[in-house]
């Protein structure tokens, strides 16, 4: 049941509002000044607070500031019989939902608390799904490689330094260059994916910097590139030896002048975005064959972080294991299930091929064919391998 709390020195009014609220289904606490309502704010979870401006020992103004500095979710709904616009603007600016003046329009007064439950419930969501997203993206393991990544990451994010990324495939590469943004002061911006490997090498260029209205046959519209769409925040160059030539040419202008054009135009446009590359080739092979431009590799390279192989880090398994068989059970609505000793160490004798993404293909086909407890046969008969 969604909970209201009623802050005001005029008991007649805190009546009035209680039961009108609790007629919609709501539960309600009353607080008849600004420190009794702090008080319970502070202590208890509420969806939405009404609360007046005018009051003793604490006013309305002072209560909203110290219920936004305290964290709270509650939308807080200003109520003053001395409302002005400028009193309005003042509360809004330090986090009001909304301002309602007395005399109390009733029909109002419910549509605000309507709107305000509708975007109470959407912080709860999104903390949520920022939550689920966390442990998504969550770097297990405690082996020594892993250990050498994280402190690589807490070193290099918060600078703009370029960061090339090497690894085989499903090795995790995705997930540094994740947390090279998450851990950097680009955080609040975008982090933009470009896959090079997936995009024909005639489209990279479009993809990457734009293009502008009749560029190409099918250049309809004019449409901005992964550069700007990154402004201010990361570009992240999956797959980066992958690239075709005269895509590595623009990109190395574009890391040496922080410019762009896009494909049809003149302009030159100004960017702001941090590079970090991936690959699972050897670039410097790459370049003795002459697939590779050298020194786009040097200007992508200036620090080097290696993902090494599940095979490189065996001891991560009971973890990664235990990691998977949670996250997945709970996607799949099962109860959670677990590994017998002697499964875990099946599983630390296979060639993981396809390292992380394989390993977690695997987890899932056991839990869904296997009963609560895995075992060291079933680990045999259902991982796939020989």
């Amino acid at each position: 049941m969604p909970r209201i709390l009623i802050i005001d020195d005029e008991k007649s009014i805190r009546k009035t509002l209680r039961e009108i609220l609790e007629y919609e289904s709501f539960k309600v606490d009353e607080a008849g000044d600004g420190l009794e309502g702090l008080s319970l704010a502070t202590k208890e979870k509420y969806d939405i607070i009404l609360c007046d401006i005018k009051m003793p020992k604490m006013d309305g103004i002072e209560f909203l500031e110290k219920v936004m500095a305290s964290g709270s979710d509650a939308a807080v709904v200003m109520i003053s019989g001395h409302g002005n616009i400028e009193t309005a603007v003042e509360a809004v600016k330090k986090g009001a939902f909304d301002f309602i003046a007395k005399p109390l329009d009733l029909n109002r007064l419910l549509v605000t608390v309507r709107n305000a439950m509708d975007r109470t419930s959407l912080v709860t969501e999104t903390k949520v799904l920022k939550r689920k997203v966390s442990k998504t993206f969550e770097m297990i393991g405690d082996s020594k490689a892993i250990a050498q990544i994280k402190e690589m990451i807490e070193r290099v994010a918060p600078t703009d330094a370029r960061v090339l990324i090497t690894g085989g495939n499903g090795s995790g590469k995705e997930l540094v260059a994740r947390w090279l943004h998450e851990k950097s002061s680009r955080a609040a911006a975008p982090l933009i994916e470009v896959n090079c490997a997936a995009i024909p090498g005639e489209l990279i260029e479009s993809e990457l910097f734009g293009h502008e209205k009749g560029a190409f046959t099918s250049a309809i519209g004019q449409r901005k590139g992964k550069f700007e769409l990154a402004e201010g925040g990361t570009l992240f160059l999956d797959e980066i030896g992958d690239m075709s030539g005269s895509a590595q040419a623009k990109v190395l202008r574009a890391l040496q002048e922080n410019k762009i054009t896009r494909v049809g135009g003149e302009k030159e446009l100004k960017v702001n975005v941090r590079v970090i590359a991936a690959t699972n080739k050897d670039l410097k092979k790459e370049i003795e064959k002459g697939n590779f431009r050298e020194d786009l590799y040097h200007r992508l390279s200036v620090i080097l972080i290696h993902v090494p192989s599940l095979n490189e880090r065996l001891e991560d398994i009971p973890q990664l294991a235990d990691h998977f068989l949670k996250s997945l059970c709970e996607e799949h609505g099962m109860p959670l299930k677990s590994f017998t000793k002697d499964a875990i160490k099946e599983l630390q004798k296979i060639n993981w091929t396809g390292n992380i993404r394989e390993f977690r293909n695997v987890v899932e086909r056991l839990i869904i064919l296997c009963d609560k407890v895995i075992t060291e046969k079933e680990v045999l008969l259902y991982a796939g391998k020989k």
